[in-house]
């Protein structure tokens, strides 16, 4: 076919690159993640994330806004809990004026169309930062899912849209479905990590919200015995599947770069939408480059969310939102 066939004629310049494109970004792709604190008046930079805040209540009514100015329509709620308000069951968790249901209310308040996610898992409220209940130095898995469940219904009960269980107990989806359903909150929807790996890159997360592991004798020092061996592959379609029977609306794969051929399995395997976490170290590490002038933050940072996007993501929960946004218009 050669010289007929010249594939270098759909690249000659940038409106044909554009006409052709195959994988479009959108201020529609993107789920926002959002830290929020107690106080007034608070907006804190994480030192290792940088120009990304906690915010308190009243001044995440201002980011809110401003992210629906943007076109950016979902938020993932995560909350710093203070440290006489932790314990080893979680109870903050179930508090009906916690600073989670408080901060659902406060987003629906200034932005009742906003669509409001939040995570459900123990480690913000758990003294030893494990995401279930510690007893004999192990986590129990079914006491937990039981705490989870109750938790996802005082988010629900507070407003939220969807509860995002990010705990990955065995169980837990069925549980938290059944609890809403039992109690008529047939529309509120499940976000599951379904496929949440056990991975080096959530440090940064840690920083912001002071939910690593704490260094005790007594308990486990890492969460490789519930979050999965970043090895394995097909335990990940396995974990997913298991958890749309068990009647999650939105599956998730967590960590985003380095699990893409993941993201390709299951979204060729389901049919619910797949999201894809680009986690805080993914964002430090890029911020930490750029500020060096080892890389170019806006042209990688685009060629990232893209990667995600064309291995099959329908929902990019990331830190850049924000940014690409304002890249793109």
């Amino acid at each position: 076919m050669y010289p007929i066939r010249r594939n270098r004629r759909l690249r000659t310049n940038k409106a044909i690159r554009s006409l052709v494109r195959e994988t479009i970004i959108s201020p529609n792709d993107f789920l926002v993640p959002l830290f929020v604190v107690e106080g007034k008046g608070i907006k804190e930079e994480i030192a290792s994330m940088p120009n990304y805040y906690r915010y308190s209540l009243d001044l995440l009514e201002a980011e809110v806004k401003e992210l629906w100015k943007l076109g950016l329509k979902s938020v993932l709620l995560f909350v710093k809990v203070p440290d006489n308000l932790k314990d080893n069951k979680g109870t903050e968790a179930l508090n009906p004026d916690g600073l989670m249901q408080r901060a659902i209310k406060t987003v629906k308040n200034v932005c009742p169309d906003m669509l409001v996610m939040t995570d459900v898992a123990l480690d913000p409220y758990s003294s030893f930062g494990h995401d279930g209940i510690i007893e004999n130095g192990k986590i129990v898995n079914d006491d937990t899912v039981e705490v989870l469940a109750e938790m996802s219904l005082s988010h629900a009960q507070a407003g939220a849209d969807f509860v995002a269980p990010s705990d990955m107990m065995d169980g837990r989806i069925l549980a938290i479905r059944e609890t809403l359903e039992d109690e008529g909150f047939t529309d509120t929807g499940i976000m599951s990590y379904s496929a949440k790996y056990a991975s080096a890159f959530y440090g940064p997360f840690r920083d912001a919200l002071d939910s690593a592991p704490v260094d005790a004798q007594e308990i486990p020092k890492d969460k490789k015995t519930y979050q999965m061996d970043y090895a394995n592959r097909f335990e990940a379609i396995r974990e997913t599947e298991m958890d749309i029977d068990e009647g999650a609306d939105i599956v998730m794969v967590k960590p985003g770069l380095c699990y893409l051929d993941i993201v390709r399995e299951i979204k060729n395997e389901v049919d619910v939408p797949v999201a894809v976490y680009q986690v805080s170290g993914e964002y430090a590490m890029l911020k930490a480059a750029a500020e060096k002038g080892w890389l170019n933050h806006d042209a990688v940072m685009m060629e990232q969310v893209t990667a995600i996007k064309r291995a099959g993501a329908d929902i990019i929960a990331s830190y850049f939102a924000k940014d690409v946004v304002k890249l793109i218009s």
